[in-house]
């Protein structure tokens, strides 16, 4: 089987979803409705899977990596890196974060490493680094040069319009990757 084939059937794209060609997709994703991946954007799953849930805007230049860092021994499970629904990762911003939770943003150059633990509604400011293991608490804003940190009194919104906008333009600009999958609802019991 060519590898380009066996590559492209290790990523699950959801009905809904905009996903632009000139994105960067390698090993085993899984990317939810109403998520659109601009050109230029990576997501990159060498350590084990990544699924991205609905409404998720993933920027150009934005990395999204579950990879192991230099050096470290081989896990005995698989980790898999989860992220919510209505994160915003913005222009050459990082994120190996294993979870992300919901209704996140990471701003222009921001940069999560792979011990922290995004739970919902948090921000991390441009150019803030987080290195040191830690579980971000809800509705956390990190900014400036000393990454100081503040709660929020209201979660941030969900960037709707902005989807709406994306979906509707990028098909005129952009070659897209085909859905391949299927959102099949749970029968009510």
């Amino acid at each position: 089987m060519d590898s380009a084939v066996s590559r492209r059937s290790n990523i699950k794209i959801a009905v809904g979803a905009v996903v632009c060609e000139e994105s960067t997709l390698k090993g085993h994703i899984t990317i939810g409705s109403r998520t659109v991946v601009h050109p230029r954007a990576s997501i990159i799953a060498e350590a084990g899977p990544i699924i991205i849930g609905e409404g998720n805007i993933v920027e150009e230049m934005a990395v999204i990596a579950n990879r192991l860092p230099a050096g470290a021994p081989e896990p005995a499970s698989t980790p898999v890196m989860i992220i919510g629904n209505f994160n915003v990762f913005e222009t050459d911003s990082r994120c190996e974060a294993l979870k992300v939770g919901d209704n996140n943003i990471l701003e222009m150059k921001a940069s999560v490493s792979r011990e922290v633990e995004l739970t919902n509604g948090c921000v991390v400011g441009a150019a803030c680094s987080l290195t040191e293991p830690e579980t971000v608490s809800e509705n956390t804003i990190i900014f400036g040069s000393q990454c100081q940190r503040r709660e929020m009194n209201d979660k941030p919104y969900p960037q709707v319009g902005q989807i709406d906008y994306l979906t509707r333009v990028f098909p005129n600009y952009h070659h897209l990757r085909k859905p391949n999958m299927k959102i099949v609802k749970e029968p009510a019991i």
